[in-house]
């Protein structure tokens, strides 16, 4: 038996995920978060064979949680759902941790197919995105990129420590890493920068 835990801010998505799944003779879904966070605890204390995880939700997003579910509960594969095609959000899923990725609008969502996908330990919906221009970006660590995308949707470096479970120094340290290797120097340079690599929306 497949376990899955459904992360969507949409209620009336989860239940429709849920429905599609449990049709599944071979799938359960052993629970639902409403963001981010919530997904991971629930990770944590559900410790699911899946976790269908969408892209945006407010608060901590799809990206974070997954860095975060990845590092607390790595047997948890992570199937992510998004509106966006972009090659920059799939690369960003990828260094995140997922093992999955397939489009929400997508007519033809076979979410059981890739829910048992990356149960087995393959990846679903993943071909590698075509050779990034900016070295810059490869370069820096996936925790860079974490904190890259808090500082980009505006949470000060206290606000990341906690989140993250940091000291304020670590936090301060990364940050300065990232503003050398990216070569900029203004918070507003980097929101625009994670903009254009899709760590954040710009809406």
């Amino acid at each position: 038996m497949i376990t899955v835990l459904l992360a969507d801010d949409h209620a009336l998505v989860r239940k429709g995920f849920r429905r599609l799944l449990e049709d599944e003779e071979d799938i359960r879904v052993v629970g639902e978060a409403g963001d981010g966070a919530q997904a991971v605890e629930l990770a944590k204390t559900l410790r699911p064979n899946v976790v269908v995880m969408d892209y945006a939700m407010p608060g901590m997003d799809g990206l974070q949680a997954t860095h975060e579910i990845r590092r607390n509960v790595p047997e948890s594969a992570i199937l992510m759902l998004s509106m966006h095609a972009d090659e920059n959000y799939v690369r960003n899923a990828l260094d995140a941790g997922a093992s999955g990725y397939i489009l929400k609008n997508a007519l033809d969502l076979d979410l059981s197919s890739a829910v048992r996908a990356v149960a087995a330990g393959r990846a679903f919906g993943l071909p590698r995105p075509r050779a990034d221009q900016d070295e810059h970006f490869d370069r820096l660590t996936p925790r860079e990129k974490q904190i890259l995308q808090l500082i980009a949707k505006g949470h000060s470096n206290k606000e990341i420590a906690a989140m993250l479970g940091l000291s304020v120094n670590t936090v301060s340290v990364h940050r300065a890493n990232v503003m050398n290797e990216l070569n900029l120097h203004r918070t507003a340079e980097l929101v625009l920068y994670a903009i254009r690599h899709g760590l954040v929306s710009p809406r």
